[in-house]
């Protein structure tokens, strides 16, 4: 199997082709990456601008580039010595446009006689028979099952069809009856257009999360599993892939069962899986997989640099913002309760019924029916993890939820009571399917929820980490890289991806406001009584965000761009504006404060004088962390752009165009133009980290086969951060301001092995004084003189 030394994201769409990023390999190959890392090629939704919505797995997408434009990516590759590495998803296809999904619109056609109706997930006895699109709105139809309005038949014979405003739907062979009108029609149709609400809890097919118009689909069935990978077969066969980024592995019915098939037909190929990993939880060792795709990493790599001095004032500034300290297992289980009680209840209605068939041999509802759908979505709201993997493993998991509910619920003892040995065996429906519905609901109702309401330290609220663990010391993060070292050398490291809440630079800034606690809570006062909000615990979380992402962007696009993301903040946060019922006092409010930054001078002072104590150690967590994440155990990725400074926000934000000419000419520069003379720089001194880390990984991989960590003796210890990777050192300041106030490194020096060491970033021979090492650059990158 080929392993990579280190990949590059790109995010291929319609604005950045597969013939675009095929013409940037060579920078790639200067810059020192060994594979491009793509995001999802095949046919997707028209317009889709991430690839998620897959409609066709048989062909590229041709908007992206097509099967040329995969083949010219791939010469290229070749061409400079890169390999390359696909992002597939085998959970789900888009169906938002039935017309453009074939095997959705046959399904909708013909209903179960379609030959791809086992493709996907329906209940067909829960809908009578029919498949429910939640698509009518609001004023559209009186009363369920009632006449549509808008609803409409459209052409005659096999051409005819049926329109709901802009929708399209097939009509079933010997429904267009001349005459008939357009609710007679759909009445005897295989699905039912429903009411948009009613996709909460009457949905009948399996969805990704929420989204109505992501269908889920089977790929545990032998042959919907080769149909849905001929195109990616092809990749394999023809070598014009070498690995793949497995998307949301957790909703799969057998995830164990997929990797093991992947791996027959990929030859056993190099295949990572985009899998969270709670703390203190572990990734199955019998997956055929390398690993996660970094996001265990990442939440290791912010903690060490956050100052735990900061959590007692910060809990109290949250408390005193809040009206009372925040209890965050509390808040989790909330919040996932309000998930399974509402967007996902389809779901567990549909564990429950099939709970209902064990037990009863039926999926009619029973007197205990209401009781056991109860149970199961307190169950769901105390899982502790994303899944667990039955009859595999996991049942720890199981069991503590079990516990959980027991005491949150003593009034639903009896259900539980009936409910454990039904769940516990991982070979029934209801056990298989809870395991799928358990990581939806902790997505929804952490990440997307649970994160916009706890604004402590908002670095800590990223995918993939518990934002109520707030820091982690030197120790215990050498114990977890010697742990990865020995468990999984190959998984991923990363600090921004297209998916992280905010970028990688905008938490290395906000992690500061640790070392600042009471600067930062002086501001903030200063800011709320400037513009008032009406949630100043929100208002801590916006002004976190403004913080972090200033100036990296033109004052008219940053605005937009803030405008943006506090839209999407305070409605997934959901307590006082949502997506379905937004206030528009409150979010005029919020937006509002927006403007403040930008047109009220006071305001703009505030942020000023805040920013003038974190820029600079932000830049240097910032340089710090892609040293690290580039050095540490693991395979490294670098995001999309983020060789220079990387402060984008929550998607969209994340991916937006990358100025590629820039980075270009940046890196060709002579070295005096790389080499900065302060952190205030467009980001040469970050790129100048990243192609030497690169280059060294890539040219002497040698010198990265094991770990060691590295101890400091002397008044300022606590603030370096250093291992040796086999020959190469990373050394890196942590808690600079800290640094700062005690009178700098001092004579505190760093226990080197033997021998000349020479930092590749400044290119000069250091001593072991980290004055001497670190006189430069935050960070240092160390080789032995030969």
């Amino acid at each position: 199997m080929r392993v990579p030394v280190s990949t590059y994201r790109f995010q291929i769409s319609q604005e950045f082709t597969l013939h675009q990023a095929a013409a940037r390999v060579p920078y790639l190959r200067e810059l020192g990456v060994d594979w491009v890392y793509l995001s999802p090629l095949l046919a997707a939704e028209p317009g889709s601008t991430h690839g998620y919505d897959v409609v066709a797995h048989d062909r590229v997408d041709e908007t992206r580039g097509g099967p040329e434009g995969l083949a010219a990516l791939s010469a290229a590759a070749r061409e400079h010595g890169l390999g390359v590495l696909v992002d597939i998803v085998p959970n789900h296809v888009g169906v938002a446009v039935p017309d453009g999904a074939s095997w959705w619109w046959d399904v909708l056609r013909l209903g179960r006689a379609s030959e791809r109706a086992g493709a996907f997930d329906v209940d067909w006895a829960a809908g009578g028979g029919r498949l429910r699109i939640p698509v009518v709105g609001d004023d559209d139809q009186a009363a369920p099952g009632g006449p549509i309005d808008h609803l409409r038949v459209v052409g005659s014979g096999e051409q005819a069809e049926l329109r709901y405003h802009d929708h399209r739907y097939p009509l079933a062979p010997g429904t267009a009856d001349d005459g008939a009108d357009a609710d007679a029609v759909h009445a005897r149709q295989h699905y039912e257009l429903v009411g948009w609400r009613t996709a909460d809890d009457q949905l009948n097919y399996r969805r990704f999360f929420a989204v109505n118009t992501l269908a889920a689909v089977r790929v545990e069935d032998p042959d919907v599993f080769a149909e849905t990978h001929t195109e990616i077969r092809r990749w394999f066969t023809e070598g014009l892939v070498d690995g793949l980024r497995v998307d949301h592995p957790d909703g799969l019915r057998d995830p164990e069962r997929y990797l093991r098939d992947l791996a027959d037909l990929t030859g056993g190929a190099y295949v990572l899986v985009e899998k969270i990993v709670e703390p203190g939880e572990q990734l199955p060792t019998t997956w055929a997989t390398a690993g996660t795709t970094g996001y265990d990493a990442l939440a290791h790599l912010d903690r060490v640099l956050t100052d735990p001095s900061g959590q007692a004032p910060l809990d109290a500034l949250e408390a005193r913002l809040r009206g009372a300290p925040v209890d965050w297992e509390q808040l989790v289980h909330d919040r996932k309760r309000h998930v399974v009680d509402g967007i996902l209840h389809s779901e567990v209605n549909r564990i429950a019924r099939e709970v209902d068939h064990v037990l009863h041999g039926s999926v009619t509802p029973t007197a205990d029916t209401d009781r056991l759908t109860d149970a199961i979505g307190e169950l769901l709201a105390c899982f502790g993890v994303y899944r667990s993997y039955l009859p595999a493993g996991g049942l720890e998991h199981l069991d503590a939820a079990f516990g959980l509910a027991r005491r949150h619920r003593p009034d639903l003892t009896d259900a539980l009571d009936i409910l454990q040995p039904v769940l516990g065996d991982g070979w029934t429906p209801p056990a298989r399917r809870f395991q799928q519905t358990s990581g939806m609901v902790m997505a929804k109702g952490v990440e997307d929820c649970a994160f916009y309401r706890w604004s402590r330290l908002t670095s800590l609220n990223e995918v993939g980490g518990d934002p109520s663990v707030f820091a982690l010391g030197v120790a215990g993060f050498h114990a977890a890289m010697l742990e990865r070292q020995a468990e999984w050398p190959h998984a991923m490291t990363c600090l921004s991806t297209h998916d992280t809440k905010r970028g990688e630079d905008v938490r290395a800034r906000i992690t500061v406001l640790a070392e600042q606690s009471a600067a930062w809570e002086a501001a903030l006062d200063e800011l709320l009584a400037l513009v008032p909000l009406p949630d100043p615990g929100f208002g801590a979380l916006l002004w976190q965000a403004v913080l972090g992402a200033w100036g990296s962007s033109p004052d008219d696009v940053l605005r937009d761009r803030l405008h943006g993301y506090a839209e999407k903040a305070m409605r997934e946060a959901g307590d006082s504006t949502t997506w379905t019922a937004p206030d528009a006092a409150y979010e005029a409010a919020v937006h509002g404060a927006v403007d403040a930054a930008f047109d009220t001078a006071e305001v703009t002072a505030v942020l000023d004088a805040l920013l003038a104590r974190v820029v600079d150690p932000g830049w240097s967590n910032a340089l710090v962390a892609k040293l690290v994440a580039l050095t540490m155990p693991g395979v490294p990725d670098v995001y999309q752009g983020s060789e220079l400074w990387e402060q984008s926000l929550v998607d969209p934000d994340n991916r937006r165009p990358v100025d590629f000419d820039a980075r270009s000419v940046l890196l060709a520069g002579p070295p005096a133009a790389v080499v900065p003379t302060g952190l205030h720089d467009v980001g040469a001194t970050k790129l100048l980290v990243t192609a030497t880390a690169l280059r060294l990984r890539r040219g002497r991989p040698e010198l990265f086969a094991s770990y060691a960590p590295l101890d400091a003796s002397g008044s300022a210890a606590a603030h370096v951060l250093a291992f040796d990777r086999g020959g190469a050192i990373s050394v890196a300041t942590r808690l600079p301001v800290g640094l700062a106030d005690a009178g700098g490194w001092g004579e505190t020096t760093l226990a080197l092995p033997e021998g000349t060491w020479r930092d590749l970033l400044t290119d000069r021979v250091v001593s072991a004084r980290l004055d001497d090492m670190l006189a430069t650059l935050p960070v240092a990158l160390l080789v032995k003189e030969s």
